[in-house]
């Protein structure tokens, strides 16, 4: 139990950057954690990773997922480890894809630690991940799975209730009832004409709102995914490339499958070799055919969407990859290009200028895929300096995130908060969606600083 006179809500994450969400609620002598993600990007972002959480874990009674995604969610096994007691609650199929998630995350830190061990480009004598597979595993038991659109009793006057989010499979907005006041979490809301996944509920209301803003300073583009992608292949194919697409394992890599597919299926583009090299990836296609009332994908697509890729599993599948020659597609993970097996892949095709790499989502600063987005014609990658020479292709239409217009109608739906907290944007975009939502809709609106704290009966 902690001592609280008024229930408050701490910003400690996701507060000036689009990363690292948390958000911590005290209230009635209970501290509820909502999401519980990773810092990435930039060195100093990364860096609030290591250090101790801002309050005793073992004062947290409750964790709420709002979704799988590693800034969400990949920040558990350290909490638990630290000792965090309780339960973490999330829908059933962000805990299947945090089954995958996690352990691939805690599998990669080990092995990024070993390699930099053993090629001495870490300034760490013995460097450590910053938590191991083992950790994900254990962390996973926790879990405790809810359905969409109940009431969730946490005890002492405290309720949840797990709201559609589209997004991706599971991703839920939070209403937190507290003491009689009202706090909504959008979590990552989804794009409305996404390939894959269902438009997000619309907002009902509440006393204070906490809303991300991603894509708060931008409108998507009326861009059809197939029509883009087609010319894009065609010449790449066409000059004897391979087309490398780093992408999110889950969601993103789905729907490109599902538009390679169709292409192919109609002809628009020759049949290549298409290879998932992301054992990941493919147990998230899986997932997607066990939840299919979550999405609006036929099954016949579903199915295509999974045959029309050679699964890649294993390390040694996965070194042979580098040694073939194009035309060929490589969808592999990480989407922003932060670790994993894609940039073994970037090594050695990125310097071939017949080469394509086209970034698939969200690029966050401090990324080589943001790097890569901005132009960038070296990256650094296992210590050295790697140059790239492949095409560089920024698609516009493969975003899981809403843009700001469809951000200010969700909002719109419901009565206006006493306050609505903008969250997860980087700095100019948060402020962008701030004004708009100031001066187009009329409603008190703030963007919070790192580590901030605001009482939620009389937020300001």
């Amino acid at each position: 139990m902690i001592p609280t006179a008024r229930p408050k809500l701490r910003f400690l994450g996701a507060a000036g950057t689009v990363t690292g969400s948390r958000y911590l609620v005290e209230a009635l002598g209970r501290r509820i954690l909502v999401d519980c993600g990773l810092f990435q990007g930039f060195k100093q972002l990364r860096a609030r990773n290591r250090k101790p959480f801002p309050v005793r874990v073992n004062t947290i009674d409750t964790v709420l997922l709002t979704h799988a995604h590693l800034d969400h969610s990949g920040y558990l096994p350290t909490l638990i480890r630290a000792g965090f007691r309780g339960r973490v609650l999330c829908t059933e199929a962000t805990a299947d894809l945090c089954g995958l998630i996690l352990p691939d995350s805690g599998h990669i830190q080990e092995e990024e630690a070993r390699f930099a061990a053993r090629r001495g480009y870490s300034k760490h004598k013995k460097p450590k991940p910053l938590y191991t597979l083992k950790d994900a595993k254990a962390a996973l038991d926790r879990f405790d799975l809810q359905p969409f659109d109940r009431r969730i009793d946490l005890g002492d006057g405290i309720a949840a209730r797990f709201i559609p989010a589209g997004h991706l499979l599971g991703a839920a907005q939070i209403r937190l009832e507290v003491g009689g006041r009202v706090v909504h979490f959008s979590g990552d809301l989804g794009h409305d004409p996404d390939p894959l996944m269902r438009p997000p509920q619309p907002f009902g209301g509440a006393d204070v709102l906490v809303c991300e803003s991603t894509y708060g300073n931008r409108s998507h583009p009326d861009v059809d995914p197939e029509a883009e992608l087609a010319p894009i292949l065609k010449r790449t194919f066409a000059r004897g490339g391979t087309v490398l697409i780093p992408s999110f394992a889950v969601g993103r890599a789905q729907g490109l499958m599902l538009h390679i597919a169709r292409l192919m299926e109609r002809g628009d583009i020759p049949y290549v070799p298409v290879f998932l090299n992301s054992p990941m990836a493919v147990n998230a296609t899986e997932i997607y055919h066990r939840h299919h009332a979550e999405h609006h994908v036929s099954r016949e697509d579903c199915i295509a969407m999974f045959e029309i890729a050679k699964r890649v599993n294993t390390v040694e599948q996965s070194k042979e990859l580098n040694t073939r020659q194009g035309p060929m597609i490589i969808v592999s993970a990480s989407g922003m290009l932060t670790g994993g097996r894609i940039l073994h892949h970037l090594a050695s095709f990125g310097g071939d200028r017949r080469n394509a790499i086209l970034l698939s989502g969200f690029q966050a600063g401090g990324t080589r895929g943001a790097a890569l987005a901005g132009g960038a014609r070296t990256l650094r990658m296992f210590g050295r300096e790697f140059p790239i020479e492949a095409e560089v292709v920024q698609l516009q239409s493969f975003s899981g995130h809403a843009d700001a217009d469809e951000i200010l109608r969700w909002m719109s739906a419901g009565p206006a908060p006493e306050m609505t907290y903008l969250t997860h944007g980087e700095p100019v975009t948060a402020d962008t969606l701030r004004f708009r939502v100031e001066h187009e809709l009329g409603r008190s609106v703030r963007v919070p600083e790192h580590l901030e704290s605001v009482y939620l009966d009389r937020p300001r």
